[in-house]
């Protein structure tokens, strides 16, 4: 498995992998970058070249992932990172490139996309829908039937009650608590969780 992205990010998702016994882990990264623990940092392939092994994008911002992921697309097929301590119910789906860290709890039914971070002791229970690109902080919680739109980001701490609707690109702040549907491009902060701002934009 490859590891783009030589960051803290990464280290997490090096230690996902050896949780798993993954036999074989390369990290690659644009820049120059020193060893992480007993892996060197290569850099990537020429554009445009096949690349053989799988490959999870380990970069944290969600919108230079989702660059990432679409500059690389047709050229890489992309794997997941799943902890041996999380836990996942048979009846979820998980889409390509998604990594779920130790500790998370997902419930049944479960649909999260591409390219998402389930982080430390997220919480996620049953039906809910996570689209591509998005993030669920460490220790976050969406209860049953929350929809979470494309390239959303749930703070740390947050709590999302049961039927939620949160559009795209959003940005949920730590320790918020969502009690109303948030639109598009809002960002939402305090408990209750008021909309501070909305920002129209082309991601």
């Amino acid at each position: 498995m490859i590891v783009y992205g030589a960051s803290g990010h990464g280290k997490v998702i090096i230690e996902i992998l050896e949780s798993v016994n993954t036999p074989h882990i390369e990290m690659w990264d644009d820049a120059d970058r020193v060893p992480v623990w007993e892996y060197p940092v290569k850099r990537p392939l020429p554009a445009g070249e096949i690349v053989n092994d799988e490959m999870v994008i380990s970069i944290g911002v969600n919108a230079t992932r989702k660059k990432v992921a679409e500059r690389l697309n047709g050229t890489v097929s992309f794997g997941k990172a799943i902890h041996a301590a999380a836990f996942i119910s048979k009846r979820t789906t998980i889409g390509d490139g998604t990594v779920v860290m130790a500790g998370a709890v997902v419930n049944a039914d479960t649909a999260i996309g591409k390219h998402c971070i389930i982080n430390t002791c997220a919480s996620i229970d049953h039906d809910c829908v996570i689209q591509d690109y998005a993030h669920i902080s460490p220790n976050a919680t969406l209860s049953g039937d929350v929809q979470v739109g494309e390239g959303t980001h749930v703070g740390a701490g947050a709590t999302v009650i049961q039927g939620i609707r949160i559009g795209k690109w959003c940005t949920i702040g730590a320790g918020a608590v969502i009690i109303k549907d948030i639109p598009d491009h809002a960002t939402a902060v305090g408990n209750p969780a008021r909309i501070i701002k909305v920002k129209e934009s082309e991601r």
